[in-house]
């Protein structure tokens, strides 16, 4: 499924986004920036070493913290068939807190530091939506708004959103038709 965004092309896939031949894969990171499962995991395991070296200096460096909520920090690739990986950290989904804002803010933040590199194409994961417990269909109409919204101050021309299974492959389907 596509759509438009900003003179971008916009997708939904289903898929391995470790195996995307982009100029940068976005990871749903975890605050440490140090690996951990989902996403993440699979990411730092099909890049190799070199990922978490660089994740590392980065913690040693500019995010002594780890990396805040809603922001985004770029890494190379390592063994990835992209260019560089993109790490931003997802809410937690609160039932009784709206944190839409955060989830928001890392398909904006994504996409500032995507341009800022020089990349034309993306490939995001469904951020939060899994072990941080973003219900899908929410995760996919916040994604697909975020990304319409901050793709036309960038020069990236295409960005898919590689998803695991065949629910969110229709969620972000039907989120990329609505206006």
């Amino acid at each position: 499924m596509t759509g438009a965004g900003g003179g971008a092309r916009l997708e939904a896939v289903r898929g391995d986004i470790t195996r995307e031949d982009v100029d940068v894969i976005v990871n749903a990171a975890n605050r440490s920036l140090l690996g951990g499962g989902g996403v993440d995991g699979a990411i730092h395991r099909a890049g190799g070493p070199g990922i978490l070296a660089e994740c590392r200096a980065l913690r040693a460096t500019r995010f002594p913290e780890g990396l805040p909520t809603g922001d985004a920090v770029a890494t190379g690739a390592g063994l990835l068939p992209a260019r560089w990986v993109i790490h931003t950290v997802g809410p937690v989904h609160s039932g009784r807190e709206d944190r839409s804002g955060l989830l928001w803010s890392c398909y904006r933040r994504s996409l500032q530091v995507a341009d800022e590199l020089g990349a034309t194409s993306v490939a995001f994961p469904a951020v939060s939506a899994g072990v941080y417990g973003w219900p899908m269909e929410d995760a996919a109409r916040i994604a697909v708004a975020a990304t319409r919204e901050a793709i036309g101050s960038t020069g990236i021309r295409r960005v898919r959103f590689v998803l695991f299974g065949d629910d969110a492959l229709r969620d972000f389907s039907a989120a990329l038709d609505q206006r």
